[in-house]
């Protein structure tokens, strides 16, 4: 096992620490690794140290170093590295590194983008093979990757609807506001829009055609959007088509959470009991109540316009201009102010960077029978917005394991929580009818 460390920034391997944005860490890493350092305690901190790092730049034509971490700390939204060189392995060429690149699990314009990778090779007897290394006796020893420690586990499991309930009684809060979501794979699933979504090998799905989706979909179904005044509208009609978005739904009933972390991965059905089930999660989101937005929500006009730029325009703002009128002055954000001037002519030109990057909770319009029958919301995701996944001082994140699947489906057709109500198309609703009432042996 070995980091990766990418960035953009010059002579930044120059000093002894560095600061990572949050969304860059575990980028083209394999999600089965990835998901083990969601939450990082001191034995997670240590593991990380034990393995050797290789420090590059953007500019493939450079060189790298290699190194270990000295400290990691989180701070908000950013986690600091400080970190030293191996004083018995010089720099090397980057175009040295190229032909071992597939070795060392380097991906294609893995090396055009800022980011913290963890990679399951031997980055030394790598190097070593390869003739660039020839001793590295100050490196720690690493942890193998077969004693990496477990994804976090809830502290609150139930198997039956009555269960979910006293759990849900127990976490709720009169001075705020509940949001619910379900998964039926608790071990599978992490707390970001399909957007964001990557392969199992770490790389992004959609992300860098975001703006292409966007205006694809309005393309070849513009009439289908014509009653939609915002983008923010238009992201809510694509996400109810599956279109990948920035979006994250989330529901104010928790009874809806519980049937999407049930109706999948139940397992099969062998001599009367269920084989194979996935374990089920839904999570539980407190907020204050002011902090949560509406569809007309200046904010949430901000971030929903992200959507229609382009990759190039999103990764050249620099986020570290206090200044709110320089910071407004980049001529990426003015492309920008211009989607938001489009559908709000009175919008004056003072975004806040922090508000770019950002996850807020927004109340769309109920533009549709599922959202109504499905008591929807939406957690919006700025710019490389991460929502740590053991919530935030503004987000309040509570787990719920589910278990018992079968039955609980069950219990909850007894209270008309069924694919026929929560999806309310006449499709639907004829094969729950087809379904109930189907003969059975």
């Amino acid at each position: 096992m070995y980091h990766l460390l990418v960035t953009a920034k010059e002579g930044a391997w120059d000093g002894t620490f560095y600061e990572y944005d949050l969304s860059r860490f575990l980028e083209y890493t394999n999600d089965e690794i990835a998901k083990r350092f969601q939450k990082l305690t001191e034995k997670h901190i240590a593991i990380l140290k034990s393995w050797p790092c290789l420090f590059a730049y953007e500019e493939t034509n450079g060189i790298v170093r290699v190194g270990r971490m000295q400290e990691i700390k989180e701070r908000g939204r950013s986690i600091l590295i400080e970190f030293s060189f191996s004083p018995s392995i010089p720099p090397i060429p980057f175009s040295a590194i190229k032909p071992i690149a597939t070795l060392l699990d380097i991906r294609d314009w893995e090396m055009n983008r800022t980011h913290w990778a963890i990679k399951d090779e031997d980055l030394i007897q790598r190097l070593r093979d390869a003739g660039l290394v020839q001793q590295a006796t100050d490196q720690p020893v690493p942890t193998p990757a077969d004693q990496l420690p477990d994804a976090a586990k809830p502290f609150l499991a139930v198997s039956t609807v009555g269960e979910f309930i006293q759990a849900v009684l127990r976490i709720q809060s009169n001075s705020k506001e509940f949001f619910y979501r379900g998964h039926s794979d608790a071990e599978r699933y992490k707390l970001e829009p399909s957007l964001f979504r990557k392969d199992g090998k770490g790389n992004y799905l959609y992300l860098e055609s975001e703006h292409t989706l966007y205006r694809e979909l309005l393309v070849s179904n513009s009439i289908d959007f014509h009653n939609d005044d915002y983008t923010l509208d238009r992201l809510v009609r694509m996400q109810h088509y599956s279109l990948p978005t920035r979006l994250l739904d989330i529901t104010s009933n928790p009874l809806i959470a519980l049937y999407f972390a049930c109706k999948s991965h139940i397992g099969d059905l062998k001599q009367g009991t269920y084989v194979g089930e996935k374990i089920g999660e839904v999570i539980s989101f407190a907020f204050d109540r002011d902090k949560i937005k509406y569809f007309d929500s200046d904010t949430a006009s901000c971030i929903a316009n992200l959507a229609r730029l382009p990759k190039a325009d999103k990764s050249v703002i620099d986020h570290n201009i206090e200044d709110i009128a320089e910071f407004n002055a980049q001529q990426s954000v003015q492309r920008l102010i211009h989607f938001i001037k489009e559908e709000k002519s009175f919008f004056e030109p003072r975004i806040k960077r922090e508000h770019l990057r950002t996850v807020i909770c927004v109340k769309g319009k109920r533009s549709n029978d599922r959202i109504s029958s499905q008591s929807g919301a939406f957690l919006l995701f700025g710019l490389d917005a991460v929502l740590d996944e053991k919530g935030t001082p503004e987000i309040g994140v509570t787990r719920i394991s589910i278990s018992n699947k079968a039955a609980i489906l069950k219990q909850l057709d007894l209270l008309n929580i069924n694919e026929s109500t929560v999806f309310p198309y006449i499709e639907n609703s004829a094969k729950y009818v087809a379904q109930k009432y189907s003969f059975k042996s």
